[in-house]
């Protein structure tokens, strides 16, 4: 099946069984923050929309741990870069209707920890995301300077038996629904 086709039937399901904003257990994130030894500070955190799995309340648990919460700003030509944000901090509505941080340059963060919405993902750690490949970009160019870990949250509703796959997808390390994690 084409990954448009794919996309529209995941996400129609996905807002059809999210309404009620299904809760994630992350105590099972930060169980695999500790069994991998994580002591790098910074998260790559997201701000929920189109019935994404919300990961503020473990953003904010982590805040509160001394983590640095960092989140997305969309930039030209299909890239984003990470900055640095508190609960406390202002954000703005970029151009797809998503709460998004001040792009200040001093902020500008390389994230060591992902958290990834998708749209649909398979038993192999694939996901499939929106189609702009946003994450994909990211991932390759920060793999280059250090490691990062990458953990896609989702419902398990949106698992498929198979994510088409290019050159240019990267997999993720975990992916922790509401049911059970795939590592």
């Amino acid at each position: 099946m084409l990954k448009s086709r794919l996309r529209k039937k995941i996400l129609k399901i996905r807002k059809k069984i999210n309404k009620e904003n299904i809760q994630i257990d992350f105590n099972q994130i930060v169980k695999i923050l500790k069994k991998e030894k994580i002591n790098k500070k910074i998260i790559g955190g997201y701000y929920p929309v189109n019935y994404e799995v919300d990961d503020l309340g473990l953003l904010k648990k982590l805040e509160k741990n001394k983590f640095y919460i960092s989140l997305p700003v969309i930039k030209k030509n299909f890239q984003m870069n990470f900055y640095k944000w508190s609960f406390s901090d202002p954000l703005k509505i970029n151009k797809y209707g998503i709460p998004e941080p001040e792009p200040v340059l001093k902020n500008i963060v390389y994230p060591d920890i992902f958290l990834i919405p998708l749209v649909a993902f398979d038993k192999d750690l694939n996901r499939l995301g929106y189609g702009g490949g946003y994450y994909d970009r990211l991932i390759t160019k920060l793999s280059k300077k250090k490691k990062i870990m990458k953990i896609g949250l989702a419902l398990s509703v949106q698992r498929i038996d198979e994510v088409p796959i290019n050159k240019y997808d990267q997999k993720l390390d975990y992916i922790v629904t509401n049911k059970y994690i795939i590592k």
